[in-house]
Formats: C-alpha cells, structure tokens, sequence
C-alpha cells in the first residue's frame, strides 16, 4: 500500500503520515462556535475533514474523530476583548445563551447530516470541561507561563521560545498586527487570556481560584484535545483562519504545559483547509456576506435562484482541494450538478447493464482504476482528481456497455465503487427504482415542454405557445404562468 503524505501547516510541506500508534489516528478538528447557523465555510471544512476520516478508516485504521462545540469564551474580536458571541446572540433573540447553543448545535448537526458527513464520535462542549480546563491553567501558571492579573490570567508568549512557529510570526509582528488597544493587566501586548474575570452581568460563569469567570477560547481546544486523544496525538485540523492566533496559542499552552518537544509534539499534523470566496471576499458570518446551508436547501437567500441538493454542493465543494479557495457562485453550482447529474446517470445504466446475462467485453482493470483513485487520495486528499478518475471510468465503461461490450467483471468495479465514491467520498447516489427514474424523466421533458412554449410566446406564435398548454390540459397537465416563471401539476 502506497503511504499517505499530508501537507503540514507546521513544517509547511507535505509529509509522509506516520501514526504515533500503529493502525490508530486520534484527529481532533476544531468545531463550531453555535451562535448562528452552518454556512458553506463550515461545509468546506467538515466536509474535507469527514472524507480524511473517512479515507482512514477505508485504509483499515482504527480513527477517534473529535470535534468540539464551542459555547462559551469566543468573543467577538476573536481575541481578548469584545463580548461572548453566545451572550449577544442570546440578547439579539432574547434567549438564555444555553438555549441558544442547544438550538445551533441542533441544526448544526442537521445541516450537516444532510450533506452525509459522519457524525464525530465524540463532541465535547467547551461549557461541560472547565474542570479540565481550570487544571491545565494551574499547571501553567505552577511552570511560570502564565499569571494571573485582576481576576484575569493570561498565557506569557515570552516564555515560550516556539511561540509563532506554526503561523510564522514572531513577537514584534504579532504585537504590530494587534488590532485593538491592549489590556491594561497584560505583561506584553501578544499575552492572550486563559481565564477571564466575569462581571455580574455575565450569565456563563463558573467559579475559578482566580475569581468568578469564564475560560478563554484557545484554552478549551487544548482541554479537550488532550482529555480525548492524550498529550500528544496525530492530527489538529480547522479552517486557515485559525492558524493565527487560536491553533498558535493552542500549540504554545499545550507544549509549555505538558513538556512537548520536536520527539514528542503536542500534534503531528496540522491540517488547514482553505477558504470560501463569494465575489473574491471570504465568506463568514462576522463579515455579514455569509449564505446558510438552510439557505441553500430552501432557496431563500437573495443570491440564490431556487433551493439546492446537499449532494450537489457536496460533489461542490469535493471538486477542489481542501487547500484551495472554493469560490461560491450559482453557475458553478450548476456545472456540478450536471457533473453529479451526469455521474448519477451513468452510474445508475452501469448497474442495469450489470444485470444483464451478457458479458463478452473486455475485463476492466479494477486495480488500475483503484490505484489512480487512491494515488489521488494518498497525495494529500486530492478529492478533486479521485472524482475525476471515478467520472472518466464511469463514463468510458457505459460508453462501452452501450456499443455492446459488457466488461465480465462489471459486478467488481461496481463494488469497488460502492466503498471508494460512498464509504470514502460519500457521493455515491442511491440506486433509483424505476419509479423515481420515470419521475427524472418526466421532470426533465416538462422542464423542455415550458421552455419551448416559453420561447414561442417570446416571439409572439401566441397559437403554438396555446396549443402546448391546451394538449397538456387534455393529458392532466396544468400550466401556471406567473411573472416568476412557470410551474406545472398534475390535475386530480
């Protein structure tokens, strides 16, 4: 079996993956803050990380596969200051900021059901680990990497030699780079909070040796990460933009707490996935351009002209590679759904033909096809071009049925295909009854029939455009023009 190679974000080059227990990965990926709905962003990250965790266990690993919620210590500037984005989602709908993260873990893990991503097999809670979060603070503060101020403790970078090593920085740039005025109890301006005091409006609050208060947000992936996959595991994965400062941060107060050193890091791998671009600009809920999945599914955002298939913007998103920008527009959603589309179909003549008593064509090089797809895959989760490899065969293979030549061993590829396009990229589409290919088909010569008659009224043949609708009318078929188009039914 060839060896799997990751880009890692830390040595900034693609290295061959070595697990720190032979046939295990421990993977933890930063989950959601639940203030507000999944938009495509979020799709784009826990999709790619659902097919590493997929591609693992295809490859007969043992993989525990933790993301956590976070419900409490984000704030709004993503640094030290500003309020928990919980809090003022909870004053915005007048909720009790619990009930706000019940309410968005819950469509959260909807959302993402339906774009057929495994679930974690565990999601720890920021809220329910503070124990485990107060204990690594009062280890730090024990080594001198951190101090306590006011009710506030904050983590010393200049106790840290490493500090800056995954993102590039060092601490003149990462104090330049400071967007806001700096705490008036920090010892230096790139100090960043592990606790942080609560005042008595501050309904999260737990009570702490330092004071009454709340954890910071980069000390609870470190609890958490530790607690389910030790001191040291395998591979951290998130969106790019938390390369600085909370994977940064995570790295300098897990390493200084636990002893971490170049034979016994605190992550292996560090995995980040790129961004999603509407217009060029990043998409994301602070920056206000942000379109949810529920949108997506129902049509109901202004950049959208009709709701969309999860499965398509799944065949989306895996069209690029989880390093590379995905740039959102409708019409590339539309060339994906005629990808998927064509891929479905031809897929679904494969396992017809695979019915058939006839069987005279040439044997198809399965293992070939295999080695392409997981030569693609082993090369840093190229999704894009195991896709590629699995649309060509598919295609060339019916082109074959289709003259005639019914490869013998077609039940073998169709196998092949049910673990690597289902199991591993999750975009195997469900076998259609014949029902359900009759309604696609029906659907397809309607959507022709109202185009053509569309076309005739365009160009004023006002009796071709009325007999279309008249001989629909005689077939149980009704027309229902309005100034957003038209739409059809079957009369009872």
């Amino acid at each position: 079996m060839d060896r799997i190679h990751i880009y890692n974000t830390l040595s900034r080059k693609k290295e061959v993956f070595k697990p720190i227990k032979e046939g295990f990965v421990g993977i933890y990926v930063c989950g959601p803050t639940v203030y507000g709905d999944a938009h495509l962003g979020h799709a784009k990250s826990y999709a790619g990380f659902d097919v590493v965790v997929r591609y693992f266990r295809y490859q007969n690993y043992r993989v525990r596969y933790v993301q956590n919620i976070t419900d409490v210590g984000h704030l709004t500037d993503d640094g030290d200051e500003g309020e928990d984005k919980l809090a003022k989602q909870s004053r915005l709908e007048r909720l009790e900021p619990m009930e706000i993260a019940e309410k968005y873990t819950n469509r959260y893990f909807e959302d993402m059901d339906r774009l057929g991503l495994l679930r974690p097999d565990i999601t720890p809670r920021a809220s329910g680990h503070i124990p485990e979060q107060i204990a690594m603070i009062e280890i730090l503060i024990e080594r001198g990497h951190a101090y306590e101020s006011g009710g506030n403790v904050y983590f010393d970078v200049t106790s840290d030699p490493n500090y800056g090593s995954l993102s590039g920085r060092n601490l003149d740039e990462a104090e330049s780079g400071t967007r806001i005025q700096t705490a008036g109890d920090k010892r230096h301006p790139s100090d960043f909070a592990l606790w942080k005091k609560a005042d008595d409006s501050h309904i999260m609050k737990w009570p702490s040796p330092w004071g009454v208060g709340y954890p910071g947000w980069h000390i609870e992936c470190s609890a958490m990460s530790t607690k389910y996959l030790g001191e040291s595991f395998d591979i951290h994965g998130g969106g790019l933009e938390n390369q600085f400062p909370h994977h940064e941060c995570e790295i300098a107060q897990s390493s200084c707490a636990h002893g971490n050193d170049e034979n016994h890091p605190f992550v292996r791998y560090w995995m980040h996935n790129n961004m999603v671009t509407l217009e060029g600009q990043k998409m994301g809920k602070s920056l206000g351009n942000a379109i949810s999945l529920r949108q997506f599914y129902e049509g109901s955002h202004d950049l959208l002209s009709r709701a969309w298939d999860p499965q398509v913007i799944r065949f989306f998103l895996l069209q690029s590679h989880y390093r590379s920008t995905t740039d959102f527009s409708e019409k590339a959603l539309e060339a994906a759904e005629r990808g998927f589309s064509n891929f479905r179909t031809n897929l679904n003549d494969l396992r017809r033909f695979a019915e058939s008593s006839e069987s005279d064509g040439t044997r198809i090089d399965v293992d070939a096809v295999r080695k392409d797809a997981e030569q693609a895959m082993n090369d840093d989760f190229n999704t894009a071009r195991a896709i590629a490899v699995l649309i060509t065969t598919v295609k060339n293979v019916r082109a074959s049925c289709n003259s005639g030549s019914i490869p013998p061993n077609l039940d073998e590829l169709l196998g092949f295909l049910d673990a690597f396009a289902g199991d591993v990229l999750g975009i195997l589409p469900e076998p259609q009854s014949e029902s359900e290919a009759d309604s696609g088909l029906t659907d397809g010569l309607m959507e022709l029939i109202i185009e053509l008659r569309k076309h005739a009224r365009q160009e004023k043949n006002w009796k071709t455009a009325d007999t279309i609708r008249d001989r629909l009318d005689e077939l149980g078929i009704a027309l229902k023009d309005s100034p957003a188009g038209t739409e059809w039914e079957r009369k009872r």
